[in-house]
């Protein structure tokens, strides 16, 4: 973990959420998560998928609970797109770090329901990279996987 975990989970709102002892607008929950309702959303319906137990980030999630995370966002997805909700896409975005914009340092899951005008936009600037230097970070990365399982 990134921080002494029951400090964290002392300080840590979406704890809170999970252990019911913060209010918030369930959709689902299992043993596992807790789906809830975004309380700043970018987006009419934007929601989060939390792990109950406390991890900051991807590094800090056990290989099962990823995937659940992930299956649960898939099914959420699905039920925006058949719900009553604007929905003519989804965006499902994770952001993990600080660099990466996270502000609440407990890994989650944003399920985003996505109509045209709906005033959300990423303003990103790509730049095409040389290939020599793709294979090279490929390369980097491939490095510092452990061996696929």
């Amino acid at each position: 973990m990134n921080e002494d975990t029951s400090s964290a989970e002392s300080r840590c709102v979406f704890c809170a959420i999970a252990a019911g002892d913060v209010d918030a607008s369930v959709v689902y929950e299992d043993e596992t998560v807790v789906a809830f309702m975004d309380i700043n959303p970018v987006t009419h319906g934007h929601l989060l998928v939390v792990p109950r137990e406390h991890a900051v980030g991807f590094e800090d999630l056990d290989a099962a609970t990823a995937v659940h995370v992930w299956s649960v966002g898939h099914e959420i997805a699905r039920a925006l797109r058949r719900s009553s909700i604007p929905c003519e896409g989804i965006n499902m975005f994770v952001a993990d770090g600080e660099a990466a914009f996270q502000t609440v340092f407990h890994f989650h899951l944003h399920v985003i329901p996505r109509s045209p005008g709906d005033g959300w936009t990423l303003n990103a600037v790509s730049h095409e990279r040389e290939w020599s230097l793709l294979e090279s970070d490929a390369e980097a990365i491939r490095d510092a996987m452990p061996a696929v399982r």
